[in-house]
């Protein structure tokens, strides 16, 4: 029997942090063992909010496969892509967007939360409005039987799956329907407290050296009502006891972290020191890795096309179907 077949991506917005490797990275890794995976390099999705500012994407996307190589994903097991140099999404895209009704576009809710978060972008264009059209053709031209997606993301597949019904009654049964693959992200923060995101400057690279990591980490912001080594903290309200939650093993965490934070047992800059003593080992490898891959220049390109090739196979045979039954 053949392994299923999944389907994800990531915008090449610059170099990965630890939330893109727990968040994407790490997952992926596991599936390319059990399933087909294809990921892809989003490139055309970047320009639904970046099309003003397109100079540092090719950057981006060398910086991204090598973020995305180092922490295990292996061409030899999954087929990584570059979205761009695959004609046959662009098509799929334009095909399906014939069929898609506007209100199902409005109603997304992504369209509205980011509208309103991004005020210094204008995002009243159609790419954005019809992006959730092209997220639907990167799946279906692979006929993915899976799409691993944390539970807030579940509407965003949902659409694709209502798109491909609608053209499955429309013209018969050509496109298969995916299924989210529910996955739980665990929450990681920033070295300030909020979520870790480039455009915050707070976050730790897959990139950074251990110096760096440590640099970032001894200062990173703890519990703000304690303010004395002797005050008693509180680990829930904590952003570092989050990354505890990710690196440390969960019997000292409930042994010695979280009481002697409780109690003062133990002071923030010995609880970083923990942190570390955990975290480095698990980064270490994939800066060692990154370091190697950087030194062949050609590397990422011979990844992506030998993912092309492999691509562009699956992904004409699915257009050549839809065509076909649309009698174009």
């Amino acid at each position: 029997m053949s392994k299923g077949r999944v389907l994800s991506g990531m915008r090449p917005t610059g170099r990965l942090h630890l939330g893109h490797l727990f968040g994407a990275l790490d997952n992926w890794r596991r599936l390319q063992e059990a399933y087909e995976c294809y990921f892809f390099v989003a490139d055309w999705h970047a320009l639904t909010t970046e099309y003003a500012e397109t100079k540092g994407i090719r950057e981006n996307i060398r910086e991204m496969v090598l973020d995305m190589l180092a922490a295990g994903i292996d061409p030899a097991k999954a087929t990584l892509f570059l979205q761009s140099r695959l004609h046959e999404h662009a098509e799929l895209y334009l095909l399906l967007s014939m069929i898609t009704p506007v209100p199902w576009l409005e109603r997304n809710p992504t369209y509205k939360e980011q509208q309103q978060e991004l005020t210094t972008k204008d995002l009243s264009t159609y790419g954005f409005l019809g992006y959730p059209v092209l997220m639907a053709s990167d799946i279906l031209i692979y006929k993915a039987d899976h799409v691993p997606v944390g539970i807030d993301q579940v509407p965003h597949l949902e659409l694709a799956r209502e798109i491909a019904r609608r053209f499955n009654y429309l013209y018969g049964e050509v496109l298969a329907i995916p299924e989210a693959l529910l996955t739980e992200f665990p929450k990681v923060p920033g070295t300030d407290g909020r979520k870790m995101s480039k455009s915050y400057g707070n976050a730790v690279y897959l990139s950074d050296s251990p110096e760096q990591v440590i640099a970032k980490i001894r200062p990173m912001v703890t519990d703000p009502a304690r303010v004395r080594r002797r005050d008693p903290g509180n680990p829930d309200v904590c952003p570092v006891f989050d990354l505890h939650k990710i690196f440390t093993p969960k019997a000292e965490r409930d042994t010695v972290i979280d009481p002697g934070c409780r109690t003062a047992g133990i002071g923030c800059l010995d609880c970083k020191g923990v942190l570390l003593q955990h975290m480095l080992p698990v980064l270490q490898p994939i800066y060692d890795r990154r370091q190697d891959l950087a030194k062949s220049p050609e590397i990422v390109q011979e990844v992506l096309e030998d993912g092309w090739a492999r691509a562009k196979k699956v992904a004409g045979e699915t257009l050549l179907e839809v065509k076909t039954a649309m009698h174009m």
